[in-house]
């Protein structure tokens, strides 16, 4: 008996703790549009979102949704988008390891890491995704289509492409200061050199 009002405790406190969760998420509406459905009687217009959320800590989901009305249409974005987080390691927590490249369609996005200080240096539907995000430093280029459902897309075909050094390090086999430190190793003997 005191076994199964444990068991209700837990599962009563799960749902409230991925409540708080979804409270601390950032959702961004990048754009919203009228659409029509050619029906027998005429057209019947409707309503398609696109939502960004982040956790503002690595953590980005992109959604879409149609319905007859807008706020519907948001919630349906928004939920997808929920589901469809991915994790994308950050350097310090304010802006990416390495540069990268994405495409998506006619979208081509470049994507570079910035020192501090930088800002968000990017366009409508980009700036959303690094906002949500929580990316603070970052400059970003984009090429060719400026349809916002392309450039999310390519955004996100990049973000997949980020690897942390540690990654890297454990697939290779190795200590991450090996990989971080090849820079200085191979600087040094030249500075061995002047020295003698």
């Amino acid at each position: 008996m005191a076994r199964e009002k444990g068991e209700r405790g837990d599962r009563d406190r799960q749902p409230r703790e991925r409540d708080r969760e979804e409270s601390e998420l950032i959702e961004k509406l990048v754009s919203i549009n009228r659409v029509a459905k050619v029906v027998k009687g005429g057209r019947r217009f409707g309503f398609a979102a696109l939502v960004v959320v982040g956790d503002g800590k690595g953590r980005v989901g992109v959604g879409s949704g149609k319905a007859r009305e807008v706020p519907e249409a948001i919630r349906k974005a928004t939920d997808q988008a929920k589901r469809t987080m991915i994790r994308v390691p950050l350097r310090e927590a304010r802006t990416l390891h390495h540069d990268v490249q994405g495409h998506y369609g006619a979208g081509r996005v470049v994507l570079r890491a910035a020192p501090g200080g930088t800002g968000i240096i990017a366009g409508g539907p980009m700036r959303a995704i690094f906002e949500a995000l929580g990316v603070q430093d970052v400059v970003t280029k984009s090429i060719g289509t400026s349809n916002p459902h392309n450039m999310i897309k390519a955004t996100f075909d990049a973000l997949i492409q980020v690897v942390s050094p540690r990654v890297v390090a454990a697939r290779r086999g190795r200590r991450v200061s090996d990989i971080l430190g090849r820079r200085e190793t191979a600087a040094e003997p030249k500075e061995a050199v002047a020295n003698a």
